[in-house]
């Protein structure tokens, strides 16, 4: 095989150029990184890398524009030594030293399980093992969690029931050579646009191909499908019930099969009897002739492929809707075999490799179980200690949940973001005040975990650190260090061993050795050697092999990867037999009620990530959805009179927020959306995570993030005021975010044009005092142009440095606010400002931005289309579309509701 050139020096433009991998989503994106004077100049796809071949998307493309060493980083390790002091910057070796302190402290006084561990699927495997050992081997307690329980924890528990073991047994080849492919619960146009993209080709090349989404909204995804299954909420097992009872009826299904090579099929079988396509109708909501052509597409294809995420995770019956899709597959056998297979496709970077080195409460390395004794033993042998705790490990929520009961004395906290991410903000928050003390280690200084903690270590991130991640493909990749990290930044997993290394000197010091690591390459062969024999093994895999021969799929034997599992007929279980599973519907946890009507459902969006803590850094990023907003139905809408760009205070069971609202069409009567990344970093409240249930699956102790009944209701908010100020996003936002905490309403948020904008609203004006500090905060109490009627609440000014807008303020009357906001992003300038604010010119109207690689707006595309322009014509003419492709399905709407619009009726 020839060897892969991963590292160029070009050393005569004094760049260098490194090939790594993207930190989003699970798809595993390779890159190459070009650095130069030790800062990152530009982040292209990777060509030779399987999984991308060179495509990124949106934040893939924007990665460089996120690489920051200035006030946006935690550049020093800060502590607090009481809860009533202020933080301040401390040296890394004496924040080390306090950290072992207090570890080894609290184990003496309360045992090692009043320690947590909270991680995240963005760290690299190499971290995951070393504080997976620091933890168990060491602190000698099994609380040790990730936010991979948030997005892929029913996954894993869905593909041990049915097939015996967490692995993934498809490949992004099978989206290429699919003949039906059932996408459920998952918007692959927004959370894994490349992944999206191989499926468009693929179905331009064999327009053959039956695409089917199930989905409770018309996402970009579902519009891009040949049948679309509008379900309601949480009906998924009914649904899939419903289609293997109808492929049982039409004699869709493998017998031959299921004889084979599985167990436990009639009992399923007669329950799945019981649900018809009319009864599933009655849950689902689905047309039972839809269901019944599903069914046919699915049993009748050459080769069916599933495609599935956080709409089925996300739920207290996750692990049941993972095994009930998983059970079409069995029935048909469809899995094992080019184009065909269950595949869940995972969220973050690394949650498959925290899977692997056994970084959570209910894995131990190598896919072993920390409740069996012959499993624990064998991890401790490997590992050189004596013996592993027995005692059952906390998941995330029972963590904080543990920690609010004063059971978890002490919180470390890696590279998540608890105080905006988790279900139930209150409770968590509550969590993190009583813990007494809490850990925080970091690189991105506007997190909301940052408030709570007694002592901050700070982290590198990428393109800082060095070691491997595993994608939704089981493919291990290497992640190279293109720069250093900034200020006392570390590697995560060389901040674990720090403190393991001092933990060891106060508690055993014969244990010291166990963290005796030169580097990462070390850290990856230990863990390497404990997937051997195992159904991930890849021991015989090493740096020098996933350098000289690219990524490789687990399991790798005789010196080449696996891309499809059990094409043999053969599953992990002890008769080596897939199981069916006899579960049963069950409505979701939170029943809509008179109080709370509506049903509220949680997702991403194209541009952006988790928290924000790095997508907000991009301008490009923030261009398509800037704000924080909640959708509903036009007819629900109507019927609570709110009107579109209204004010609503939506509240559950739980807590609330005050947003806008817009109409969607796309959502069916009762139901309503919000995207996740928003928290109190951002917003007022404690973000759209106030709201949302913390029901966990009794298997997975998944939570229901995607399901939460809710109530709507104009805010009764007249007064309202925005401004906007050019300067640094990270450093401003810092700076406004007091006003966060004065009004019911309120949003700090960086926006593409550059700077920050506020938007506050109130039931009526404040103080003028309040208006003047409000000017000062944005730097308007000296305005080049101004009109003030503080009797009537209202404030206009606006700050201009040689003509070019830097600032303004307009405080009870927002007319000028699209117009201003337009001309900062590069627009027009007002013929005259004074008429502008005055009201007696319009102005600009600012269009969002539909393109974000070529800074495209909706109005630009909506002129083309007015001229007659197609898709291809708009991407020839405007150049939208033609970067990353994820704004295709966006335009392609657009395309086709003009055309709607111009059939007469």
């Amino acid at each position: 095989m020839a060897r892969r050139i991963d590292i160029v020096d070009a050393t005569q433009q004094g760049v260098r150029e490194v090939a790594s991998v993207c930190c989003y989503c699970g798809t595993g994106c390779g890159v190459r990184v070009e650095a130069r004077d030790g800062a990152v100049v530009r982040v292209r796809g990777d060509e030779r890398h399987p999984a991308n071949h060179g495509r990124l998307c949106s934040k893939g493309l924007a990665l460089a524009d996120t690489v920051r060493r200035d006030g946006a980083r935690v550049l020093s390790a800060q502590w607090r030594e009481t809860r009533a002091e202020s933080m301040r910057a401390i040296a890394l070796d004496q924040a080390l030293d306090i950290v072992a302190s207090r570890l080894a402290d609290t184990i003496a006084q309360h045992g090692p399980d009043a320690l947590g561990f909270y991680l995240s699927g963005q760290l690299l495997t190499e971290d995951y093992a070393v504080f997976n050992k620091l933890a168990r081997a060491l602190a000698g307690t099994n609380n040790i969690d990730t936010n991979s329980r948030l997005c892929m924890s029913s996954a894993v528990s869905g593909y041990k029931r049915t097939l015996g073991a967490d692995a993934p047994p498809a490949c992004y080849e099978d989206l290429d050579l699919a003949d039906t492919v059932l996408i459920a619960g998952s918007n692959m146009a927004y959370a894994h646009p490349v992944l999206f993209r191989r499926l468009e080709a693929a179905r331009a090349r064999r327009p053959g191909m039956k695409i089917i989404v199930a989905d409770p909204r018309r996402t970009d995804t579902a519009a891009f499908a040949d049948l679309h299954l509008q379900l309601a909420p949480g009906t998924d097992v009914a649904l899939f019930h419903a289609m293997l009872n109808v492929m049982e009826q039409e004699g869709l299904l493998d017998h031959g099969y299921i004889q084979r090579h599985t167990e436990g099929f009639e009992p399923l079988m007669a329950r799945a009897r019981r649900y018809t396509p009319q009864a599933a109708q009655a849950i689902c909501g689905v047309p039972a002739q839809d269901i019944v052509r599903a069914a046919r597409w699915f049993g009748a294809s050459g080769a069916a492929l599933s495609l599935y995420t956080m709409g089925l995770n996300q739920s207290a019956s996750g692990t049941d809707k993972n095994a009930a899709l998983i059970h079409l597959h069995l029935a048909t056998g469809q899995i094992g075999k080019p184009g065909a297979g269950p595949f869940s496709l995972t969220g973050q970077p690394n949650a498959m490799g925290g899977r692997e080195a056994g970084g959570m409460a209910t894995l131990l390395p190598g896919h072993r179980d920390p409740a069996s004794a012959a499993d624990r033993e064998a991890s401790a042998v490997l590992w050189g200690v004596d013996a592993l705790p027995q005692a059952p490990g906390a998941s995330a929520l029972e963590m904080f949940d543990a920690a609010l009961e004063g059971r978890i004395k002490v919180l470390w906290i890696a590279a998540t973001n608890p105080a905006q991410s988790l279900p139930d903000q209150a409770r968590v928050r509550a969590a993190l005040e009583r813990a007494e003390f809490v850990i925080v280690q970091e690189a991105y200084a506007g997190t909301e975990t940052l408030a709570y903690a007694d002592l901050v270590l700070p982290a590198a991130t990428w393109p800082e650190k060095s070691g491997t991640v595993t994608n939704s493909e089981r493919r291990i990749s290497r992640v190279r260090a293109a720069i250093d990290p900034p200020g006392d930044a570390q590697p995560d997993w060389r901040l674990a061993q720090a403190v393991a290394l001092r933990l060891a000197a106060r508690m055993a010091p014969h244990k010291a050795a166990l963290f005796a690591y030169r580097d990462e390459s070390e850290v990856f062969a230990e863990h390497a050697r404990t997937t051997a024999g195992r159904d991930l093994d890849y021991s015989g895999l090493d740096y020098a092999t996933l350098h000289a021969h690219g990524p490789q799929q687990w399991p790798y034997r005789q010196g080449q990867g696996t891309a499809r599992l059990y094409a043999d007929g053969m599953f992990p279980t002890a008769s080596g037999r897939a199981r069916f599973c006899d579960v049963d519907y069950r409505p979701v946890a939170e029943a809509a009620t008179s109080e709370y009507p509506l049903r509220l459902t949680t997702g991403r969006l194209r541009d952006h990530w988790h928290t924000l803590a790095r997508t907000s850094l991009a301008r490009a990023l923030t261009q398509h959805v800037e704000e924080p907003w909640v959708s509903m139905n036009p007819e629900d809408m109507r019927r609570l009179k709110l009107e579109p760009g209204a004010l609503v205070r939506l509240a559950s069971r739980r807590g609330s927020v005050v947003l806008p609202v817009q109409a969607d069409d796309s959502l069916a009567a009762g139901q309503a959306f919000l995207p996740m990344h928003w928290g109190s970093a951002y917003m007022a409240g404690l973000g759209v995570n106030a709201l949302t249930n913390p029901a966990a699956d009794p298997i997975s102790r998944q939570p229901e993030l995607k399901h939460s009944a809710v109530s709507a209701v104009p805010a009764g908010l007249p007064w309202q005021a925005a401004g906007w100020l050019q300067g640094d996003g990270a450093v401003l936002r810092a700076r406004l975010a007091p006003w966060l905490r004065r009004f019911d309403y309120a949003v700090v948020l960086p926006v593409g044009a550059g700077g920050v904008r506020m938007r506050l609203a109130a039931p009526a004006a404040p103080p003028v005092e309040m208006l003047e500090a409000m000017a000062d905060a944005l730097g308007l109490l000296r305005p080049d142009v101004a009109f003030d009627d503080p009797a009537r609440g209202q404030m206009r000014r606006v700050r201009l440095e040689q003509g070019v807008l830097h600032g303004f303020l307009l405080a009870g009357d927002l007319r000028a606010q699209d117009a201003l906001l337009s001309w900062a992003g590069g627009g027009e300038a007002p013929a005259s400002v004074a008429a502008l604010l005055t009201g007696r010119i319009a102005g600009a109207v600012r269009s969002r931005a539909v393109c974000v690689c070529s800074g495209v707006s909706e109005a630009a595309i909506l002129a083309g289309i007015a001229r007659g322009c197609d898709l291809a014509a708009l991407k020839a003419t405007l150049g939208c579309g033609t970067g990353c492709g994820s704004c295709v399905p966006e335009i392609q709407a657009l395309v086709g509701r003009a055309a709607r619009a111009a059939v007469p009726a």
